[in-house]
């Protein structure tokens, strides 16, 4: 009884222990929420979390600071979910931490998917700030405005698609990366360039995760317009992805986003190469091929003792040609053998039986589909099909967060080999010496 006692009483104090009146975090709950975010005029980033959370735990001092640095310009806000439950679930609270941003309208909060740090945290907000004044000051009333690219996939637009770059940040975020950017050179007094912002807005939106967009105003800066001979507003170019070597391809079609997605769509095909099937052998393969991804695909195969070197071989190449069609999309793609990652199975509900399985995994969300029908070619398309249409289902990963994973040997290739029984000579032991044990 009296460890049980300990026990709740140390989750007592690690709840007390996130934010504090001493904080410039703001403590929200079900009974203040409404009267002090949805009815006030401030942009606010409010976080849902659960005191339990290590995710939590982890963004709680990054939180902190970005409010400080915020403080007077942005509301920070934290409700603890475990206290505020009608909350979680108004606002569809899946996983923890789930951080919305709540601007003009404030009936359709943005989800917040960017960096954990500080700086990274206090940018967004001042982008998001940005938009709420250029909103105001062009008489919008409301945000959230949604595109759709035709297979019943929705994209919101969010301020963070479109990033404003200068002479300052063009180097590091654009040339120096290894993503796909679109960069659009515009001057504020350009008709046309205002004519392209909501087009402009809703490819960002529909490309999110595939292809980066940015902003340069060429009355502000001049280096890189000089460079990449910008003589004309709006001018649009495409840096691919990997080193950027050479001169970016200039866009030169109309300026509508259904117009800019097909060419950029085309261009994303050339230049992705097919994703890698990674095995999940320690913490790290799941995480570097997952975290950051909109979707994984994770497939757990047969033991290799129930499924040769030629069987399994058979299924990764099933998952390549699947990646090389699906590449566009740019998912992770990872596979563990059964019974080799028991957290990771018994997370999305998978083990004991029924190999190969496979499951799709939101990161972001916290959330998993599974494959219900064969695994095969047809059998995965239909489950992809179903995915963008969302007919398939989804559940909550246990413990909503990624799976604990063991450190494992990566397969050689090869066959595997059954344990040997150890035969015994019992050429130089005497019967009545056997009798004796019996």
């Amino acid at each position: 009884m009296r460890e049980i006692t300990v026990f709740l009483l140390s989750l007592l104090a690690t709840a007390k222990a996130l934010y504090s009146s001493e904080d410039d975090v703001i403590e929200l709950t079900d009974l203040n929420f409404h009267q002090d975010v949805i009815q006030s005029d401030d942009l606010w980033l409010v976080e849902f979390y659960a005191p339990w959370c290590d995710h939590c735990q982890s963004l709680a001092p990054e939180w902190k600071k970005a409010a400080t640095a915020l403080k007077g310009v942005v509301k920070v806000g934290a409700i603890d979910v475990t206290v505020s439950s009608s909350l979680e679930s108004q606002y569809d609270v899946k996983g923890y931490p789930t951080v919305k941003i709540f601007g003009v309208n404030k009936l359709r909060p943005h989800d917040y998917q960017g960096s954990n740090q500080a700086s990274g945290i206090v940018d967004a907000a001042l982008a998001y700030l940005k938009n709420m004044v250029r909103q105001r000051q062009s008489g919008k009333k409301s945000e959230g405005d949604k595109s759709s690219d035709g297979d019943g996939s929705e994209h919101e637009e969010n301020p963070e698609d479109v990033i404003d770059l200068n002479d300052y940040n063009f180097q590091e975020l654009v040339l120096d990366s290894q993503d796909m950017w679109m960069v659009e050179f515009f001057a504020p007094w350009c008709g046309h360039c205002k004519e392209l912002a909501a087009h402009w807005a809703t490819a960002a939106a529909e490309m999110r995760g595939k292809i980066k967009f940015g902003t340069y105003d060429i009355t502000l800066y001049k280096q890189f317009a000089n460079q990449y001979k910008v003589i004309r507003v709006p001018t649009m170019k495409l840096f691919p992805s990997g080193g950027k070597i050479g001169d970016p391809e200039e866009y030169t079609g109309g300026r509508t986003s259904g117009e800019i997605l097909i060419w950029l769509k085309e261009k994303l095909a050339e230049n992705i190469p097919p994703p890698g099937i990674h095995q999940i052998v320690d913490p790290d393969s799941l995480n570097k091929n997952c975290e950051d991804k909109q979707l994984c695909i994770v497939a757990v195969l047969p033991h290799i003792l129930d499924c040769q070197s030629e069987c399994r071989h058979k299924y990764l190449q099933l998952m390549k040609d699947m990646g090389e069609k699906y590449k566009r999309n740019i998912w992770g793609w990872l596979w563990a053998e059964a019974g080799a990652q028991p957290a990771l199975e018994d997370s999305v509900g998978v083990g004991g039986f029924g190999y190969p399985a496979m499951v799709a995994i939101s990161p972001r969300k916290m959330m998993f589909s599974t494959l219900m029908g064969p695994f095969s070619d047809k059998g995965i398309e239909e489950f992809f099909s179903g995915l963008s249409t969302r007919r398939v289902s989804s559940a909550p990963l246990k413990g909503a967060q990624l799976p604990k994973i063991e450190s494992t040997g990566a397969w050689d290739g090869r066959d595997g080999e059954a344990p040997v029984d150890e035969d015994i000579d019992l050429s130089d032991v005497a019967l009545d010496d056997l009798k004796d044990e019996l």
